[in-house]
């Protein structure tokens, strides 16, 4: 049932005056309101410990998707006067030991940790550890 202009300017009126009351108490109690509530279809979406298999179909949208890959060795703070010290042949030092594994960020998350190897004159990375996968989807809503 809907409401007469009447009943609505009774509301803002109301509404307008500051009153502690709803603004209710002038209509009539065979108004009610309807509420409509809207179906949506039912989305499949896998659970936090859903892990998809690489061959899943539901993935191949992104197989041609491009992430920056970069490999962390190790972070540091410095003050600007020393950054705008540094030159050829400075050394800056990190929070890390060289045995330690260094991080692999994908798109700016890590996903595992591994060791610098080289590869006919270039630097690599051997994966030694993953992320837990679930931890990998936390990181990803945040």
């Amino acid at each position: 049932m809907s409401m007469t202009q009447e009943e609505i300017d009774a509301l803002i009126s109301g509404a307008a005056s500051g009153s502690d009351s709803s603004g209710f108490d002038n209509m009539s109690d065979d108004v009610s309101f309807e509420s409509q509530n809207p179906k949506f279809p039912d989305l499949e979406y896998g659970s936090e410990s859903t892990i998809y298999s690489p061959l899943d179909p539901k993935l191949e949208l992104l197989y041609d998707l491009q992430l920056p890959v970069s490999i962390e060795l190790g972070r540091t703070s410095m003050l600007i006067r020393d950054i705008l010290r540094l030159g050829r042949g400075s050394v800056i030092e990190f929070d890390k030991l060289v045995s330690e594994p260094v991080d692999i960020l994908i798109n700016g998350k890590k996903v595992a940790e591994g060791e610098v190897v080289v590869i006919d004159k270039h630097f690599g990375i051997r994966i030694t550890t993953l992320v837990d996968p679930a931890d990998r989807f936390k990181a990803i809503r945040k």
